[in-house]
């Protein structure tokens, strides 16, 4: 007994298929996203994904797939990690510092902080996170995902992955410890996190050093990603007084027709700033542990990674957004 076909030959077969893609991209796209932090490579794997699972058994009968989910999260989950080897090889030549790609949503976190939406965001890893991410292995990271943001039990990543749950809890110690040693827990409330942001972006934006120097953390780190196309600092900022104369510096050369838009990012409060209607920044702002000031600023300004603000999409698509996409022309 299937709890969802699996795609073969025929209309019936590939609608069939298609459902069941639509019905969990949204879970594909959060953990390939996570895995990768680049929207455009996640778009590509989950093409990828596609392919492979509308292909599955084309040209000789196999028999129906019983746990779709996990068959299409391992498909993802293995393209990913194939492609992080690109990612890793294109950060070698990437101009300044490398940060993971916003993922912006409609709404601040603080306008809708129901419960319900507290674990949809769950999903989306932090910013501030995602850097820590990226010290690990792909595969610590893979597994750091599955198991700490997802709830996979060591087993199921097991067969995902191809290794023993041996193997699997050892890399899923490593992980956890390394990223606990470099980000321990801490939650603020939206509401204080969202009133922190409107006072950092009004102080780093309007040049106010004595508000800066006031609310930054004495260890706060600055991180800048303009890819070599944007405004930016080749490498992190570090300590009170040097971020905000930095930010300072930015703010007294501004762009024209400045507007700052309140949005959630990767799940937290931040701001979108346009220039002259054009996305020009995204700025997101991590509290230190105790709310006792900004610990870290992550300012991203290349214009590749605001391409889909530009576009005025939540790139975190809806499924019904997606249904009406496969439609036209296919679950790309």
């Amino acid at each position: 007994m299937t709890d969802s076909p699996g795609p073969h030959s025929g209309t019936a077969g590939t609608d069939a298929a298609t459902q069941v893609f639509v019905d969990h991209r949204e879970l594909l796209f959060s953990v390939v996203y996570n895995i990768l932090g680049s929207v455009a490579d996640t778009e590509d794997v989950l093409q990828e994904t596609w392919l492979s699972w509308a292909g599955r058994g084309r040209g000789t009968p196999q028999a129906p797939v019983e746990k779709p989910r996990a068959y299409l999260v391992r498909i993802a989950v293995n393209h990913a990690l194939a492609r992080r080897a690109v990612v890793d090889r294109r950060r070698e030549t990437y101009a300044g510092t490398w940060l993971p790609e916003p993922l912006v949503g409609t709404d601040s976190p603080v306008e809708n902080a129901d419960a319900g939406e507290q674990a949809l965001r769950g999903e989306a890893v932090s910013m501030a996170l995602l850097v820590v991410l990226e010290t690990l292995s792909p595969l610590e990271r893979a597994v750091f995902v599955l198991n700490e943001v997802f709830g996979y039990p060591h087993t199921e990543i097991a067969e995902i992955i191809d290794r023993s749950a041996a193997a699997v809890r050892q890399l899923a110690h490593r992980a956890r410890s390394h990223v606990r040693s470099r980000r321990p827990r801490f939650e603020t409330h939206p509401r204080v996190r969202r009133q922190a942001t409107e006072r950092f972006v009004a102080a780093a934006l309007g040049g106010d050093l004595a508000t800066l120097l006031e609310i930054l953390a004495p260890d706060v780190t600055l991180w800048t990603d303009g890819g070599g196309k944007a405004r930016s600092v080749p490498r992190p900022v570090r300590g009170r007084d040097n971020v905000a104369r930095t930010l300072a510096g930015f703010a007294s050369r501004p762009p024209a027709d400045l507007d700052v838009r309140y949005r959630s990012v990767n799940g937290d409060a931040a701001a979108v700033v346009y220039a002259d209607g054009a996305p020009f920044a995204v700025m997101v702002m991590d509290l230190a542990a105790g709310g006792e000031g900004v610990s870290d600023v992550y300012i991203v300004t290349n214009p590749e990674k605001l391409a889909a603000v530009g576009r005025g999409e939540d790139v975190a698509r809806t499924a019904t957004d997606e249904g009406a996409t496969v439609e036209r022309q296919g679950p790309a």
